[in-house]
């Protein structure tokens, strides 16, 4: 099976669905990238992924450029939706998915004010990749 999860900056969500998805599935061929990519994964959603026993310490934003020759059975866009445009991919895809969180980058404050809220995104992208993979 291959996976390909899409945002725009690939430092939060699609990150920690790719963690998620590989986790679950280490037989898959799971990616992430984004449109417009950041310098590094945001360093929170390490932190929060660890505390779930899934390392994405070595993972590293990536472009959706990259991927475009490749076939893909997946490719599931994670953006909020409204809020933000999220990323179109015109490779050769089998089956097309649209499941969008909120950014946990969005929020501002103290590490201590922030952090719940990227577990709380962390889990709800764990209950909805778990569906998935199921």
């Amino acid at each position: 099976m291959n996976c390909l999860v899409i945002c725009t900056g690939n430092r939060c969500r699609s990150q920690m669905a790719h963690g998620i998805l590989q986790s679950l599935h280490p037989d898959w061929n799971v990616c992430s990238a984004g449109t417009k990519p950041a310098n590094e994964v945001h360093p929170l959603a390490i932190k929060v992924m660890g505390e779930i026993g899934i390392d994405i310490s070595q993972h590293y934003p990536k472009s959706l450029d990259q991927y475009t020759g490749q076939e893909w059975d997946y490719v599931i866009t994670v953006c909020g939706g409204a809020k933000e445009s999220c990323p179109v991919f015109s490779g050769k895809v089998s089956k097309r998915l649209h499941i969008g969180f909120e950014d946990p980058d969005s929020f501002k404050g103290s590490e201590d004010e922030v952090l719940p809220q990227f577990r709380r995104i962390r889990d709800e992208i764990l209950s909805k990749m778990k569906d998935l993979a199921d």
